[in-house]
């Protein structure tokens, strides 16, 4: 199979990268080479930048491909580009969209891709809403060959998945964990969610690519292990050896007190409980399981970011707002017990 890679090297892409690589594919990762370091040797980079449509088309003039995906579109532009330079030059085109456009607020738990599309609150997912429209279509229309990719809240060795964290990342809240402070989890922690390792998620995107039956089709690829945000915070701070100390405060209160999206990223969508419906992806790719349990894949990744302080990045302006956010809130208990 030959292939091309939009992107290549980021938390969901590097997995598939890397097991591409391994498996003999001939790819092609095309990117602006700020990470191609850390790509195997037998994956060919061309280094330009996607926006650059004129210098792509030159680099890509000779090549014809079986499956490009562009992991890093997020307007309906870029799709437009994308169908410009490679319409006719590729037998499949995957999309990677997000789960998080599905409706919301969910009128049923379950997910499944015949859920609808909707979702108010969030930017970001309306856009990748008309990215989807716009490429079903050219499928429609011109037989574009596409196949959209939905995945939900995916993590590898590099970032601690969570809720609630600064702009800077998630280490700053693995940090109050080992200093033994308080951390914000939203809503009551009851709320449902699912967390799916990058190499999960590689071996359901591979099934796809050249799949015939995955053309014109959404697919989405997530777990199937359920758990709570507070089954996932304490899986964190168990890794990390700690005790947790949490701190539940609404999803809505900390959308009003932050200058983070939050009403796009907890209301929008990880306020919301879901349970993922893979049974479309299974059927398309037999034999599909993901096997990396979450207290188990959470342990992985936080022992490679203890071991790599470039990875450690703080973030005191995060760190201070959540002193505030917990004392306001401990301070209110505290007026009205008097």
């Amino acid at each position: 199979m030959k292939a091309l890679f939009i992107g290549g090297t980021g938390i969901i892409s590097s997995a598939i990268t890397k097991q591409l690589s391994e498996n003999g594919c001939e790819l092609y990762v095309l990117n602006r080479g700020n990470r191609s370091g850390s790509l195997q040797e037998n994956v060919k980079v061309i280094q330009a930048d996607i926006n650059d449509e004129a210098r792509v088309a030159q680099l890509v003039a000779d090549l014809q491909f079986d499956v490009v995906a562009d992991f890093i579109a997020f307007h309906p532009a870029q799709l437009e580009r994308d169908f410009r330079l490679f319409n006719g030059r590729t037998k499949q085109f995957i999309f990677i969209s997000s789960a998080s456009a599905y409706q919301k607020p969910l009128s049923d738990y379950r997910v499944s891709e015949s859920t609808p599309l909707a979702n108010p609150y969030w930017e970001y997912s309306r856009n990748k809403i008309a990215c989807e429209e716009y490429l079903m279509k050219q499928y429609r229309e011109n037989g574009f060959p596409i196949t959209i990719v939905r995945p939900s809240h995916t993590y590898d060795e590099r970032s601690i998945p969570l809720g609630v964290h600064g702009g800077k990342g998630s280490w700053q809240v693995a940090k109050r964990m080992l200093e033994n402070k308080p951390v914000i989890i939203h809503g009551d922690g009851t709320s449902l969610w699912t967390m799916t390792h990058n190499g999960d998620f590689a071996k359901g995107f591979i099934g796809l690519m050249g799949n015939l039956h995955a053309i014109g089709e959404a697919v989405q690829i997530t777990s199937d292990e359920t758990v709570t945000w507070n089954q996932i915070y304490a899986a964190i701070a168990d890794a990390l050896g700690v005790k947790l100390q949490a701190v539940h405060v609404s999803s809505s209160f900390l959308a009003a007190c932050s200058d983070q999206d939050y009403t796009g990223g907890l209301i929008g969508d990880k306020a919301n409980s879901v349970v993922f419906d893979n049974s479309k992806l299974k059927r398309l790719v037999p034999g599909f399981a993901a096997t990396t349990r979450f207290d188990q894949g959470i342990k992985a990744t936080v022992e490679h970011i203890l071991a790599h302080p470039e990875l450690q990045i703080e973030d005191p302006a995060f760190d201070a707002w959540c002193d505030k956010v917990i004392d306001v809130l401990q301070g209110a208990i505290a007026k009205f017990k008097e």
